[in-house]
């Protein structure tokens, strides 16, 4: 069986590549392998060219029967009708354009995140070449600062750490060395490789490449953004659902009345072309009717008001349809690193000989106490704690500093930083401690000693700091400092010592000790056999990654609002599930599932699986994909978030990817649907709570427009069945859909949020956009709304003497202030308008008065002519008034049923 790369040693690996550790690959040998493997890039999905796009926008179905209703209205000379028809499917068209033009560029950014430039040995020689050039083979030299050009194997290490967070979820950089790994070693313990677009920040090395381009770990998560398709959310497929109900409803209506003319027409035995056209204008007059032409687009404007909100909380959505699919999501996966906490390596406890102290204060902000059984101490007082953090200080190559903008960060590895922002907290302040003790002599960290030691002037006395792994440096010490004397470390306190070692990392604390030792002088050799052995102990320092303080408030509001949160990290497990249980999503250790367990699991094992896991520890990207995977085949609507490149297949995977501003990689914001501009988790929370008002809004203006609708397509049905003149005109009926009926609509879609909206389940995805209460509602209003509207066209029919352009005012005048009447009923499917506030939406207010006035303009002044229409009289709008209200209040008596039936 093939061995992987990490399985072999480092002269293995050198030999299959027929490479040269000294020397290189030849340049003869590196454009042969050039030829074979392609540049060392990743390669693009070809984009969709913008004319394929707009070709598109016209295969919707409800699209390509307004497309037949203009071509019909052209055949039968109506040649207005047919370019308003076209002129509103252009529009559509090209704002469906628009939106899809914001092409992925997550690709673009991962080529972006790739090294430049490296140094790389050919010929013997060291050259800097661009990294696009590179191939299997090359031998690649490392210090802090590179980014690793491609995926290779460490064959010299000397100190050497890698920051791997962006790809295996790691909080801390790597030790890197050239000792094999076992066969199963998951990426993030694979430590004698690096892989492609990860960078160095300590240390320097060697590695052979083994990996380019695309089949780097990196371009297999490309590989994964190119292959994982978009969906559509739910919204759209509901309202594309609809589309098809109402195509199939228009066409077997529009021919039923088509049909039905023509057989009255030539039932005397003579049929006149003027009779099939009359009857053609009907069918599209009903077509018209049928389709709310202004749908997509009041959808379009509402979900961009809802960003703009969205925004303003710092939440950034980048796609329209995301902002409804944020109601609906029952399952947040977070990223654990610079999600839940705050990536910020912090020290929260110290020990020194049975004294445990706890340090609080927040990430390197230098702030905080000590304080021992929950009484603050005095630092100066406690010999042994002062020693402990001056010898964490000085052995130390981190560095705290301050931004412009007055934020603290660490300059070199977060692990020594904590150390120093503890010091900074006990008040031993990094730089007067290294001027006034400075650094004579030093042994650097080594990975396999597990160790660092530093000589120091300290008040007259010559004292080597050694500070490292507790297992290692413990067993390096025979006395230990208590009270600033010192004693013998005998089994008794040996034991003591490892009790609170065990305690720390039970808690999942990263612990180092920290030992001294005096000398008369400065060793003529610095041997670490010699240096780093008959110490004296100090003390223990225990720290974490901190959970973010606000976060656990926003688990909360999700358990509330009936949102199950999970951690799915490439953490270590013990690290991942003290976290969990901190934060409130995890209570047992039987709810966290590391990585490997998953390989073994069977689809349907891995369904059942994450109905209960509340914790995935040490996942790779195909785990991530595999976990979204089987929540969304138990109908679940999940949203992921992240921060590095490993989470970016999953975050397009998911219903929702949310993707942070402050620590996220530009591939995860491209690829993501939302940015949490501030990082923060209860951001997205906030940001489900507007998506919950979003999608309550966009049901209220959807039943609104479709009783609108019905009502228009109850009125001509009925006055053909009925055997009377067409009442409303197809311009008339588009006039009605695409310019009145639109502002109310849009008003409802800002309409303030119902009570308790975070505290109900959320939606079934099975759900209808509409349920059966706006069913009823919307065949009361619609029924109402036709008999008010035919009531009015019947009355100017027989009043002025089959005046039909009188007839034809009267219903349509009727029909708009009906509607925009009954956009108050839609404010909500439950309460009353009047318990509401009549008049509390002012954007419903403007929208209607808007519509209104809209109205005067088409039927007086020169409009009027192409609307066919008469100028009413004062008492014209008598009649209007009187007829006005009956389609409301039938509204209102319907909700006042359903409530009272309980429904």
């Amino acid at each position: 069986m093939k061995k992987h790369w990490h399985e072999l040693t480092s002269q293995e690996t050198t030999s299959l590549l027929q490479s040269d550790a000294v020397t290189g690959l030849s340049t003869a040998s590196a454009a042969e392998r050039l030829a074979t493997h392609g540049y060392n890039e990743l390669k693009e999905k070809a984009l969709e060219p913008l004319w394929q796009k707009f070709i598109n926008q016209f295969k919707d179905f409800l699209v390509l029967i307004l497309i037949a209703a203009s071509l019909i209205s052209v055949l039968v000379g109506e040649i207005a009708d047919s370019v308003v028809i076209i002129a509103i499917v252009l529009l559509n068209a090209c704002l469906g354009v628009f939106q899809e033009a914001k092409a992925e560029k997550a690709l673009a950014a991962l080529k972006e995140m790739s090294a430049p430039t490296t140094k790389v040995l050919r010929d013997g020689e060291t050259t800097v070449l661009p990294s696009r050039e590179l191939v299997p083979g090359d031998i690649v030299l490392l210090e802090a600062g590179d980014y690793l050009p491609g995926d290779l194997r460490i064959i010299e290490s000397f100190n050497l750490k890698v920051e791997e967070a962006s790809l295996t979820g790691e909080s801390v950089p790597v030790d890197k060395n050239t000792e094999t790994a076992a066969t199963d070693a998951a990426l993030a313990d694979r430590h004698n490789m690096g892989f492609m677009s990860t960078v160095v920040t300590y240390g320097r090395g060697k590695g052979i490449i083994v990996n380019t381009g695309m089949n780097t770990e990196i371009g297999k998560i490309a590989e994964m953004l190119q292959t994982v398709e978009t969906e559509n959310s739910p919204l759209q497929k509901k309202l594309a659902e609809f589309g098809h109900l109402l195509g199939y409803l228009c066409l077997v209506v529009c021919a039923a009345v088509f049909g039905m003319g023509i057989y009255n027409s030539y039932s005397d035995g003579i049929l006149e072309f003027a009779e099939v056209q009359l009857m053609l204008m009907t069918a599209i007059s009903l077509a018209v009717a049928a389709i709310p032409e202004g749908l997509p687009t009041v959808v379009t404007i509402v979900l961009a008001l809802g960003m703009q909100r969205m925004a303003k909380k710092r939440a950034i959505m980048k796609k329209l349809h995301a902002v409804e699919t944020l109601g609906s999501i029952s399952v947040i996966c977070s990223d654990k690193t610079g999600t839940l906490t705050q990536n910020q390596m912090t020290v929260v406890k110290c020990y020194t000989l049975d004294k445990m102290y706890a340090v609080s204060g927040e990430g390197y902000t230098p702030a905080g106490d000590f304080q021992q059984q929950d009484t603050p101490v005095a630092i100066s007082a406690e010999q042994d704690l002062t020693r402990l953090l001056q010898g964490a200080a000085l052995c130390n190559d981190a560095q705290l500093k301050q931004t412009a903008d007055q934020a603290w960060h660490i300059v070199g590895d977060p692990t020594e930083g904590a150390l120093v922002v503890a010091a900074e907290k006990g008040g031993y302040h990094q730089q007067t401690l290294t001027a006034g003790y400075p650094r004579l002599q030093e042994l650097p960290f080594d990975s396999v000693r597990k160790m660092m030691t530093t000589f120091h002037q300290v008040d007259g006395e010559l004292l080597a700091f050694t500070k490292g792994a507790p297992d290692v440096l413990i067993s390096r010490c025979t006395h230990i400092v208590v009270n600033g004397a010192i004693q013998l470390l005998t089994p008794a306190v040996r034991l003591a010592v490892d009790a609170a070692n065990r305690e720390m990392a039970s808690q999942a604390l990263r612990v180092l000790a920290v030992a001294y030792r005096r000398w008369a002088e400065l060793p003529a050799v610095a041997a670490p056999p010699t240096v780093e052995n008959e110490l004296v102990f100090i003390g223990l320092l225990g720290m974490i990654d901190p959970p973010r303080a606000e976060v656990r408030e926003a688990v909360n509001t999700c358990r509330n609002a009936g949102i199950r949160p999970i951690m799915i990290t490439g953490d270590h497990p013990d690290t991942a599930l003290a976290i969990a249980k901190d934060l409130g999503l995890a209570t047992g250790d039987d709810q966290a599932i590391v990585g490997t367990q998953l390989d073994t699991l069977s689809k349907n094992d891995l369904q059942n699986l994450v109905q209960s896991a509340s914790v995935f520890a040490r996942v790779s990207p195909e785990h991530k994909m595999s976990i979204i995977e089987a929540l969304r085949s138990n109908h679940q609507i999940v949203a992921m978030t992240g921060d590095g490149v490993n989470d970016a297949p999953a975050l397009k995977k998911a219903d929702i990817g949310v993707a942070m501003g402050i620590t996220g990689t530009d591939v995860t914001k491209e690829t993501a649907d939302m940015v949490v501009a501030d990082d923060n988790f209860a951001t997205i929370v906030a940001a489900v709570e507007e998506g919950r008002v979003i999608y309550a809004n966009i049901r209220k203006f959807v039943y609104f427009l479709l009783s609108c609708n019905a009502a228009e397509i109850l009125v001509i049905f009925f006055a053909i069945a009925l055997g009377w003149p067409i009442p409303l005109l197809p311009i008339q009926l588009l006039w009605v859909n695409l310019v009145t009926d639109a502002f109310p609509a849009l008003a409802l879609g800002v309409e303030k949020s119902e009570p308790n909206v975070m505290n109900i389940k959320p939606r079934d995805p099975a759900e209808p956009l509409l349920t059966r209460n706006f069913q009823i509602m919307i065949a009361m209003q619609s029924l109402s709304m036709a008999v008010t509207v035919l009531g009015a066209f019947y009355y100017g029919l027989h009043a002025y003497h089959g005046d039909l352009g009188i007839a034809r005012t009267f219903a349509f005048i009727t029909l708009i202030t009906t509607q925009v009447m009954c956009a108050y009923a839609a404010r909500s499917e439950y309460y009353s308008v009047f318990q509401l506030g009549f008049f509390s939406n002012k954007y419903l207010n403007a929208g209607v008065a808007l519509s209104l006035a809209l109205l005067l303009v088409s039927v007086y002044g020169p409009l009027h002519i192409v609307f066919k229409t008469i100028e009413p009289s004062f008492h014209h709008w008598l009649l209007f008034l009187l007829l006005t209200p009956i389609p409301f209040f039938t509204t209102e008596l319907t909700k006042w049923v359903l409530r009272k039936t309980g429904n």
